[in-house]
């Protein structure tokens, strides 16, 4: 628009005097005279100025009254409500609660070892073997000392209860005897202390101690046992979620070494705040079927901890902060059939974001047409184009 008419007014000027000048250029350069070719070239060129003017007039007046001009071009999208699950993203380690390094509870010499590393072995199952140090000797002869101490309470008694004898004797077999019971039952938890046994049922993962060895109680590891059927994952999560994130809520698990992610729930969430780190534990327990998540291993957690089921998201990238601290966005109203319409400055009050969305809790209605691309360059009242109308954020 802006050369056309221009273009219009050179276009009559030519055509309405190119018969004159073109018969007085012709006639003036046939004349051979110096001094009228000069000053006929002087009027052309005055001439010329003078049309230059009025176009350089005709142009600033077409700026004035082409608005179409200073309209900024946008792109919008239309804000809709829709599910929203918040997450939180937190780093925990996989554990299990079946997952212990036996010690004995006697001091000796490791004399067997019965099973191997990655044997499968049942709760109770004997492990290993320590030297009694004559333990069973001794239990053998109180064993013998305690029949005798039964056969001579068992006739005391008959003749007590027949009227024969006194009662002091029969109180005093029966107190051997009882004394005799009690000795061997105390050896008998004595040397069953020597035999190291599977607390749960579980895998032998590894072989510490080895046979021929001598082991202290309670010092001495002799192997590792794990169970990868109870598998869980440990993370600590900040106080401020102490009301959201609750046992029940649901996870998604990420095992970036296994390339897995395991959707489950968390069984346990823990009542003790630390206040080392004002962060409370919680636990989310994962199934493992085919064995293949081992404890220790690095894990990913997004905690469902907010949903809201009508929720307007909107990229981050389009609020603005005004200098008291206010949140806004651009909408376009009153848009015509051509896409020209108007940028309204709208403030809103936001919730929770999730990586570049944003949840927006006030001042907008389902169906908000926002202005995406241009979101910055544009002011409050001024007339925008629409170019690229997007439905989805």
């Amino acid at each position: 628009m802006k050369y056309i008419y221009p273009l219009l007014i050179v276009a009559i000027v030519s055509v309405s005097c190119s018969g004159e000048k073109k018969n007085s250029v012709e006639q003036v350069i046939q004349s051979d005279n110096l001094e009228t070719v000069r000053t006929k070239r002087g009027q052309l060129v005055a001439e010329q100025e003078a049309i230059n003017d009025k176009i350089k007039l005709l142009d600033e007046r077409i700026k004035t009254l082409d608005t179409t001009k200073h309209v900024p071009l946008i792109t919008t999208f239309k804000a809709q409500s829709e599910v929203f699950n918040h997450v939180l993203e937190l780093q925990g380690n996989v554990t299990t609660k079946d997952l212990l390094t036996i010690t004995p509870e006697y001091n000796g010499i490791l004399t067997r070892v019965y099973v191997k590393e990655g044997q499968k072995v049942n709760k109770g199952q004997i492990l290993a073997k320590i030297d009694d140090g004559g333990l069973s000797q001794q239990l053998a002869q109180l064993k013998i000392q305690a029949e005798l101490a039964r056969t001579t309470y068992e006739r005391q008694q008959r003749l007590w209860e027949q009227n024969i004898g006194s009662e002091i004797q029969f109180l005093q077999s029966k107190s051997t005897y009882e004394s005799q019971q009690e000795a061997v039952n105390q050896l008998n938890q004595q040397i069953a202390k020597t035999n190291v046994t599977a607390p749960f049922s579980g895998t032998i993962d590894d072989i510490i101690t080895e046979q021929g060895s001598v082991v202290a109680a309670g010092q001495s590891p002799l192997m590792r046992i794990v169970n990868l059927d109870n598998m869980y994952i440990e993370t600590e999560v900040p106080e401020r979620y102490v009301s959201d994130v609750t046992k029940g809520k649901s996870v998604s698990v990420n095992i970036p070494v296994l390339g897995k992610t395991i959707e489950t729930n968390i069984r346990q969430a823990g009542d003790f705040i630390n206040p080392a780190n004002r962060t409370f534990k919680v636990e989310v327990g994962i199934p493992n079927k085919d064995k293949s998540i081992k404890p220790n291993l690095s894990a990913r957690l997004k905690i469902n901890d907010y949903t809201s089921e009508k929720a307007l998201l909107i990229p981050q990238s389009v609020v603005s902060e005004n200098s008291e601290g206010e949140q806004y966005v651009y909408v376009v109203t009153d848009k015509n059939a051509k896409g020209i319409g108007t940028a309204k400055r709208v403030i809103i009050e936001t919730g929770k974001t999730q990586d570049d969305i944003i949840e927006v809790l006030k001042g907008l209605e389902d169906g908000s047409e926002i202005i995406k691309e241009g979101a910055r360059s544009v002011r409050d009242g001024q007339s925008v184009e629409v170019i690229n109308y997007e439905t989805k954020n």
